[in-house]
């Protein structure tokens, strides 16, 4: 079997505000949602037809991590999220209330915008040319 990313872990106030966020919000799936004891849990969610592709939500365990959320990537983009049809999904997005950096742009790869999730994370909504 060739190797892939399964999953990307993402660090979270509250397993259920962001739960609840990425499945009403972005329409994601709610994979698995397994209590591990002692107040942790693995709670995975994907985009529909994603494939492979998980995101694991992490609650912040201390001061350290708590200060990543939001801030993984240090003010970058952190993840991107591909989608066949841009405009469908950006006027659902906007319409459910995500909060937008910027305005759509055209570039040579595709059509793009930044957006934040619930914790100020900067994702890529992302739709490649042909």
């Amino acid at each position: 079997m060739p190797q892939f990313i399964g999953g990307v872990a993402l660090v979270v106030r509250d397993y259920d505000e962001a739960k609840a966020w990425y499945r009403d919000i972005l329409g994601f799936d709610a994979v698995e949602d397994t209590d591990l004891g002692g107040g942790k849990r693995w709670v995975v969610m994907a985009p529909p037809g994603s494939g492979e592709a998980r995101l694991l939500l992490a609650k912040a365990a201390g001061p350290e991590q708590e200060a990543a959320i939001g801030n993984q990537a240090g003010g970058r983009v952190f993840l991107f999220l591909r989608t066949d049809d841009f405009w469908r999904d950006y006027h659902r997005m906007k319409a459910a209330g995500v909060t937008f950096c910027e305005e759509p742009r055209v570039e040579a790869y595709g059509t793009v915008v930044v957006f934040q999730d619930l914790y100020g994370t900067r994702w890529d909504l992302l739709q490649l040319k042909a």
